[in-house]
């Protein structure tokens, strides 16, 4: 085998061939090594033939593989670019809303595709949900948004949904007021992909906290 940084010659060869002599089973075990060997021209009897089928077959393989890559992505970009969508649906709802609250509540599952929302406060905020003192900077530990899978404090945070809170998303809300967040239930985890979700969620929680400062 040649060595970095110089070229094959006839002893490499003869020290290749020597090993697959000795252990004709190897590249049978190795199929990937099929998709950088050029393949015979023409097909001399059986044994080449098998060959010659398994790099056409190694080379299907990296092709579904990269095809099914192609096609996450786009289905990632697809679902990142619904969630932005609905989010500024959401914000438009809230701008048109005498109630912050009441929107969260009543408008925003619909609107985010989710099982539920809710406001929640360290203080009294008409609507919020009481949490104790620290548990926002506790439960978000300095980020924007926390994405949780089966959460045990369900109950405190999203009273009667919590049955339905497989996932959920803690965002937090950005204003004057006592600290807050918006607690976001789905039991569907690709409705709240943390990939995808965070910065569309986190400017969410700045139009929840400008529409709480407006509010009388």
């Amino acid at each position: 085998m040649a060595l970095p940084g110089r070229q094959a010659d006839a002893t490499d060869g003869a020290v290749v061939e020597a090993f697959l002599r000795a252990n004709p089973g190897w590249l049978a075990d190795h199929p990937e090594l099929y998709r950088v060997l050029v393949p015979p021209s023409r097909v001399h009897g059986e044994a080449l033939a098998d060959h010659m089928a398994a790099m056409v077959r190694a080379e299907r393989v990296h092709a579904a593989a990269m095809a099914a890559r192609a096609d996450s992505v786009l289905a990632a970009g697809r679902a990142a670019a619904g969630l932005t969508q609905r989010v500024q649906a959401a914000v438009l709802a809230l701008i048109a809303a005498h109630e912050p609250a009441d929107c969260i509540t009543n408008e925003f599952p619909g609107i985010l595709a989710i099982d539920a929302a809710g406001l929640c406060a360290e203080a009294a905020v008409p609507g919020a949900r009481l949490l104790p003192a620290g548990w926002v900077a506790g439960l978000l530990d300095g980020r924007d948004v926390a994405f949780r899978v089966d959460p045990d404090d369900a109950p405190l945070l999203h009273a009667e949904a919590a049955r339905l809170a497989r996932h959920d998303a803690l965002v937090r809300v950005h204003w004057h007021g006592p600290p807050a967040l918006l607690s976001l239930v789905t039991r569907d985890p690709a409705l709240l992909d943390p990939a995808q979700g965070a910065g569309a969620l986190a400017f969410l929680g700045r139009a929840v906290g400008a529409a709480l400062g407006r509010s009388p």
